[in-house]
């Protein structure tokens, strides 16, 4: 799932690890209206791609990677005090 301020998306990458720049098209189009990503990368924490980091950055988006439980559970909490955040969820299996 894609969690934006403008709605819940389906979101089909299935691997943290191939994320690219073009995974987050959406986001990037709302990225005014988000500071904190919360990136669930499945079971595992895993690192994000060196280039996707860098477009997030520069777009003035903070990612945050994480389990994905993990990223559900802070995606409620940021969201309940109104933070400009928005989360991607990769399945667990």
């Amino acid at each position: 799932l894609l969690c934006l301020p403008s709605g819940i998306y389906g979101w089909e990458p299935a691997d943290p690890l191939a994320l690219t720049a073009a995974d987050f098209a959406k986001l990037l189009n709302e990225a005014d209206q988000v500071e904190i990503l919360l990136v669930g990368a499945g079971k595992d924490l895993r690192p994000l791609p060196a280039a996707l980091r860098a477009a997030l950055k520069a777009a003035g988006i903070a990612a945050d990677p994480m389990s994905t439980g993990a990223a559900v559970r802070t995606y409620n909490v940021l969201l309940a005090e109104n933070r400009a955040v928005a989360a991607a969820l990769i399945a667990v299996e």
